[in-house]
């Protein structure tokens, strides 16, 4: 199995290039968003670490964020909660799909989360500023703020560059995007 994996600037469109690849994808986003809806066990554990954050179940975006924007210390603390359960979906994920020829990869935090492994493709997905800025401002919950104290937390865009093997520059039309993909899975399925 070819495990393909995006990086790139919040924003830059990593998601929309994994659709375009036609495998089956792993979106950490969305499992993200599945364990605040869903986890009671997760949202017990962040309740009890930061216990006046949260009120009920399943828990509230506006609630994360205002925690996060409070005390940048708490993202720390509910990384640490959150990220061990997406390392164990990633897991089932490539279980699941142990006989596909491709698994595409879609994780914000791949590299920074020490998640890559010498046999991975990693993609570099590249956008212009303006049309990053565009796009997140577009984003429910847009936050400036708290886009900046998640910036701290990753890997530099440059050394995200210098780790892939391909560069796909998005500019968020399909036609261009799926030259690039097309040109990605001929090279890496030889």
């Amino acid at each position: 199995m070819i495990k393909i994996a995006l990086v790139g600037d919040i924003g830059s469109g990593k998601s929309y290039i994994a659709k375009l690849f036609g495998y089956p994808v792993f979106n950490a986003d969305n499992e993200v968003v599945n364990i605040y809806k869903k986890d009671k066990s997760c949202f017990i554990k962040l309740k009890k670490k930061l216990q006046y954050n949260f009120t009920t179940f399943p828990l509230k975006k506006n609630e994360l964020i205002n925690s996060i924007l409070q005390d940048n210390n708490n993202l720390k603390l509910i990384t640490n909660i959150v990220h061990p359960l997406i390392r164990k979906k990633l897991k089932k994920f490539i279980k699941n799909n142990n006989k596909q020829k491709i698994v595409v990869l879609d994780i914000p935090l791949y590299l920074e989360n020490k998640l890559n492994n010498e046999n991975d493709v990693i993609v570099f997905v590249q956008s212009k500023k303006k049309d990053i800025l565009k796009r997140l401002t577009k984003r429910k919950g847009y936050n400036k703020l708290l886009l900046n104290i998640f910036k701290r937390i990753q890997v530099s865009i440059e050394k995200k560059k210098k780790k892939s093997q391909f560069i796909i520059k998005n500019d968020f039309t399909k036609r261009t995007a799926l030259k690039y993909v097309r040109y990605i899975l001929k090279r890496v399925l030889k």
